[in-house]
């Protein structure tokens, strides 16, 4: 009998030893996370089309990335980001194998090696006056034979060589009082022009000798109507301009020495003018565009400076550079979008009459208007021309158009993301087939042999290929229905351009998206800016029946004070169910703890005048507002003049026109900073929908500490305004950096401490009763973090027992915030290796899983660190009750472990948010990490206590019971059979 049982146990024993010896980690990746990589809005593209290596386009953005794109499918091949201060001003190919970037506003010029984007050499363009940033490679220009590249900015032209970036020479134009436009290289010359104006009223060129720079002819006339904005170059000698009244164009020319204006009366060029021509940018030869409203007209201009109209264009979106493709010859694209499509011609500069290419292409409506194109040429099998544009759309969007179809796109419009918020999915529909049951059994009773295999080693690579695509099928991760442990949902994700898109959490695709009509720029909206999106209704009850939908909020100027305008859209659909013109300014939008009957939540929008709106403005929505109107309060934070207000509703507003729903308010308190010694910096307050399991947390000795839960509660940090600036820019003795904890309700200063010689930037986040903010401490030349516990000390003497069992207690008493509490806090600091970019905490359903902090790292990573490691009860050395708790030995150092990096080797390029949404499932939350990049994955801090694994084997558990079954069975046959041994002898 005893051997049977080793046996059986041995047999256990190497089965679970199985389990976790085959159990790897490589093919579980993608599962449970995604990462999808974007540029941003191109500004620059150049293409690079050799017969030898990739066909590929090289582009800026407006998100400062410089990358190379293939041209077959639109992936990246390479691409850096070069920071927020770093923006590109302009882009080319050098010798066909680099890149040339000018950047920082014409101060650093790099080259980057095309194939792989390795960056060849830096160069640092010094000057001391600002100025237009200006790049220009010439083909033909060479210094011994050295090809050169021309760059200006601050006030100085530099000749480059582009194999080692060496300075060849350098031109300084600040002394000159000029500000450059042009920089003008003509064919078959050595000689450089340098155009631009002095003053208002005066036009100067200055030619300089290509190969030393040496100035050899100065020329200045004085225009008296003065100039208007940029000078467009048409020829080697010829450059227009508008006036100073921008009603008349002016054509410059500089030939033979001499300089000669000709002015010409726009309403003489277009009939029924009005409005302001803009010149528009676009390098051709001869010609030139002026856009006067939605109307686009070509204008020629002879060599004695005449304009001639070569044709009008209504809907015309974009003109492209010209393209030189043949001997001679030269092209460019104009695109019109006409009834929903794009009209694509291509023209030949010199013969207006003929188009080398004309083609209509269907696109997405939602994608908006052209913004700009870019052409290239190849070669077709038949030894003919053909053409390819890279457009750049009003949603941001970047296509591929060639032979009339779109070849590829990419969705660049989600690396400017706003905002987000969440929206469930549908609830899946009960009911299946027979068949589709018999099909599930097959399929699961195939997987989990194929599984079996796996264990056991005896898979083959079909086998193992199999497996995980069972595997990723099996997780249902990307279905359009709710699942039972929450994982899957919509992140509605706001972007820059206006657009909203609905992100699947399980795979990253995007479900729907919007251009919202309502926030593209028109007549009565002319500088539409997105803010913020909200949950506007989450049916519960009628989750059946009514689809949840987002409220997007935004602004029809650049300032404050603009109109505001709303948007309303079904989260299922993707579709806007209203929009709101408001006559009033939106300042601040509080979303209130009450819905009505359809389950829509109240909201109240806060003017810059400080009256309050309430939205929507239906009698139910008044009723509910009316009955707590005396406990709605709010704060506003005016950080350039140091104070912080408090505000509460008084009566409604007196107008004109009485509005039951606008409300004036009331100043409540007011706390003002000194100017001279404090300066707003941060502020940062609690979730509204943050869930807190319990008020009490159990200590050492089975003490208990009640946390003072409040979500009126603001962090506020302040630094001397010394220590305003950049890191250093401040002595730590001019330094110091105070931090408040203030009720907002009342305006209390709950606690206050004053960190000396340290100063911003700080990133703080809030959460339960606790704060950590993270900033740089000057004396120790070190980035430290901080945490600041605060306490209920009122309900100290509940502690018990017998109290708590017979009610003699506080616990149920009504709390007013106007009762001065009582509070104790606790905090510590601790030095931190990084600088930070971002910080949120996990939140999860119930509130009982352990907090982590998800920091978003200098190095666009994302850093899971345990809340533990930041408790302000840490000591060096722990009693052994307070070790018992999990109290982590004090160490003047957070620790780094690199397997906590939740981003793994990847990267969150520019990242800006960290964005956390609870899981049904208690001990899992997602988090959503967003900036140039997107990243998204499953966290489960104090590990999946309440569910199996995906891939747990129930079939290698079946086989363990039968396994013991057998074993048991077999020990008792060999126990009677020793047994009867026994009693025959």
């Amino acid at each position: 009998m005893a051997m049977a049982i080793r046996v059986s146990l041995l047999l256990l024993f190497f089965l679970l030893f199985a389990q976790h010896c085959f159990s790897i980690y490589e093919d579980q990746a993608g599962l449970m996370d995604w990462h999808q990589q974007y540029i941003g809005k191109v500004k620059h593209a150049v293409f690079h089309t050799q017969k030898t290596g990739r066909k590929r386009v090289v582009v800026s953005t407006e998100e400062n990335v410089i990358a190379s794109l293939d041209l077959r499918r639109g992936e990246i091949f390479w691409r850096h980001v070069l920071g927020a201060n770093d923006a590109i001003d302009g882009v080319d190919i050098a010798l066909g194998k680099y890149v040339i970037t000018l950047s920082s506003e014409g101060s650093i010029l790099r080259a980057w090696n095309l194939p792989d984007g390795q960056m060849v050499w830096e160069y640092s363009l010094q000057g001391s006056k600002p100025s237009k940033s200006l790049l220009s490679v010439p083909i033909n220009l060479k210094v011994d034979k050295d090809n050169v590249i021309l760059a200006f900015g601050k006030g100085c032209l530099h000749a480059v060589s582009s194999i080692d970036g060496d300075l060849l020479w350098k031109k300084d134009f600040s002394a000159e009082s000029i500000e450059v436009q042009q920089i003008i290289q003509p064919l078959a010359n050595d000689i450089i022009d340098v155009v631009g104006f002095v003053g208002s009223s005066h036009f100067d060129v200055y030619q300089l000798n290509a190969k030393d720079g040496v100035l050899m002819k100065h020329m200045s006339a004085a225009f008296p109507d003065g100039f208007s904005g940029d000078v467009l170059s048409v020829s080697s000698d010829m450059l227009v301009s508008l006036d100073g009244t921008k009603s008349n164009l002016v054509t410059i020319n500089y030939q033979n020495g001499e300089i000669s204006f000709k002015k010409t009366y726009i309403p003489d060029l277009v009939e029924g003018y009005s409005g302001i021509a803009v010149i528009l940018p676009s390098k051709l030869s001869g010609i030139f565009a002026v856009k006067v409203n939605t109307l686009l007209v070509f204008l020629k201009v002879t060599d004695e400076g005449l304009l001639e109209v070569v044709d009008r264009i209504n809907n015309a979106a974009a003109v492209s550079d010209a393209l030189s493709f043949s001997e001679g010859q030269q092209a460019f694209a104009l695109v019109e979008q006409v009834d929903g499509k794009v009209l694509l011609t291509l023209k030949i500069s010199h013969d207006w009459n003929h188009d080398l290419l004309k083609e209509s292409i269907e696109l997405d409506h939602q994608r908006g208007l052209v913004h700009k194109v870019f052409i290239n040429n190849y070669i077709r099998t038949d030894r003919s021309y053909g053409f390819r544009a890279l457009i750049v759309m009003e949603d941001h969007s970047l296509l591929l158009l060639q032979q009339g179809a779109t070849v590829w796109s990419r969705e660049e419009g989600l690396a400017s993301i706003v905002d987000v918020t969440v929206s469930e999915l549908p609830v899946e529909k009960v009911g299946v087939s027979v068949a589709k049951v018999e099909q599930n059994l097959f399929e699961w009773l195939k997987g989990h042999i194929l599984k079996l295999k796996g264990t056991l080693m005896l898979a083959s690579p079909d086998d193992i290929a199999a497996i995980q695509g069972m595997r990723l099928k099996s997780s249902e991760k990307s279905k359009m229905t709710r699942d039972h442990n929450g994982f899957r949902k919509l992140l509605i994700v706001l972007t820059r351009a206006g657009k909203l898109y609905a992100l699947h959490t399980g795979d990253g695709r995007v479900v729907w998206s919007l251009l919202l009509p309502s926030l593209r720029k028109s007549e009565s909206c002319k500088h539409p800016t997105v803010l913020n999106v909200y949950q506007w209704q989450v049916p519960h009850h009628h989750a059946m029946d009514e689809n949840p939908s987002v409220l997007v909020v935004g602004r029809c100027g650049p300032n404050w004070d603009a109109s505001a305008v709303l948007s309303f859209v079904d989260t299922y659909t993707g579709k806007e169910l209203n929009s709101l013109g408001l006559i009033h300014s939106v300042a601040q939008v509080i979303p209130l703890p009450f819905t009505d009957s359809t389950e829509q939540r109240l909201h109240l929008f806060i003017d810059t005048d400080q009256h309050a709106h309430l939205y929507p403005r239906t009698s139910e929505a008044i009723d509910i507002f009316q009955r707590e109107l005396s406990n709605i309060y709010w704060y506003s934070v005016e950080a350039d003049n140091g104070i912080i207000r408090g505000h509460v509703l008084n009566r409604n507003c007196i107008g004109e026109v009485v509005d039951e729903y606008c409300f004036d308010s009331r100043d409540l308190w007011s706390i003002v900073f000194p100017s001279e010694s404090e300066k707003i910096i941060a502020t940062v307050t609690r979730k509204l929908n943050e869930v807190v399991h319990t008020q009490a947390k159990v200590i050492a000795d089975q003490d208990v500490m009640y946390k003072y839960i409040s979500k009126n509660i603001l962090f506020v940090a302040t630094v001397s305004p010394k220590a305003s600036g950049e890191i250093g820019s401040a002595t730590p003795e001019e330094s110091s950096l105070v931090v408040y904890l203030i009720d907002t309700v009342t305006g209390r200063i709950l606690h206050r401490m004053t960190h000396h010689g340290s100063q911003g930037p700080v990133h703080a986040v809030f959460s339960e009763n606790w704060v950590v903010y993270h900033y740089f401490n000057l004396r120790a030349h070190r980035y430290e973090m901080s945490v600041i516990e605060i306490y209920d000390q009122s309900r100290a003497d509940n502690k018990d027992v017998w109290k708590l069992v017979l009610g003699k207690h506080n616990l149920t008493s009504p709390i007013s915030l106007y009762s001065r509490p009582e509070v104790i806090t606790k905090s510590q600091s601790y030095y931190f290796t990084h600088s930070v970019k971002s910080i949120a905490v996990t939140s999860t359903a119930k509130g009982i899983t352990s907090k982590q902090l998800l920091i978003g790292t200098i190095g666009d990573q994302v850093l899971a660190l345990d809340k533990r490691y930041l408790d302000p009860r840490r000591s060096v050395n722990p009693t052994p009750a307070e070790s018992e708790e999990g109290l982590i030995p004090l160490t003047d150092s957070l620790p780094i472990i690199p397997q906590s990096y939740v981003t793994h080797a990847l990267k969150v390029e520019d990242l800006r948010g960290i964005f956390t949404v609870p899981a049904k499932l208690e001990s899992t939350t997602l988090a959503f990490a967003y900036g140039v990049d997107l990243f998204l994955t499953r966290l489960a801090p104090s590990k999946t206590y309440d569910s199996l694994t995906e891939d747990f084997s129930y079939a290698l558990l079946l086989i363990t019971i039968v396994a013991l079954i057998a074993a048991i069975f077999v020990t008792w046959v060999l126990s009677e059979r020793k047994e009867l041994q026994d009693k025959w002898r």
